[in-house]
């Protein structure tokens, strides 16, 4: 991986920015068979999973 790369993807995981491209290449590596969520449908997921589905998140 290029250092650029490599870098982008840091400061995306700093913010809490979720990697689609890496979640597509793991997808068709590991589970070919399995749909594969759009860009919207993976950055909603992903806040779900972060900060709790439809306002039932909690910070303490």
């Amino acid at each position: 991986m290029k250092l650029a790369g490599l870098l982008r993807r840091m400061a995306r995981a700093m913010v809490g920015m979720p990697d689609y491209d890496a979640y597509r290449a793991h997808m068709d590596s590991h589970h070919p068979d399995r749909p594969v969520m759009d860009r919207t449908q993976f950055f909603r997921d992903r806040q779900e999973a972060r900060y709790g589905a439809k306002g039932g998140g909690h910070c303490c």
